[in-house]
């Protein structure tokens, strides 16, 4: 599994943890390998866990560099592209921060809209620049 492809997983994991707040990603995650929804390498798991360990902290770094929009207003769909990628910029030392933004904006552009992808784009570069 390439690192884009572990990137795709870790994002449905954490679009599915939008939409069920009860769980934590470990549980949906246990869940789709056991239904065979997905498979998740240990950079993905690695990410996940950057996340779930920070999400307070990450969940502040979007809403002070989104200007004029919270969490609750953001696309579900931007909101775990951010947080995979911040995940990424803050807690992953490996990956360069413009192959962060870059992964990110792909995945946008493929499951979200352009204005999702520009948006995206935008905070991510504020994020990587401080």
């Amino acid at each position: 599994m390439t690192r884009r492809e572990a990137r795709e997983q870790a994002f449905i994991v954490l679009f599915e943890k939008i939409f069920d707040n009860e769980a934590t990603l470990s549980e949906i995650v246990a869940t789709a390998k056991d239904a065979e929804l997905i498979k998740i390498n240990a950079f993905a798991e690695n990410i996940l866990n950057m996340v779930e360990e920070n999400s307070e902290e990450i969940d502040e770094i979007i809403e002070g560099n989104s200007q004029d929009w919270t969490i609750s207003r953001l696309p579900k769909v931007s909101l775990a592209i951010l947080r995979l990628a911040i995940a990424e910029i803050k807690y992953i030392d490996e990956v360069p921060n413009g192959v962060a933004v870059n992964e990110a904006v792909e995945l946008a552009k493929k499951y979200g809209t352009y204005e999702d992808a520009s948006f995206i784009n935008g905070v991510l570069g504020t994020v990587a620049k401080a």
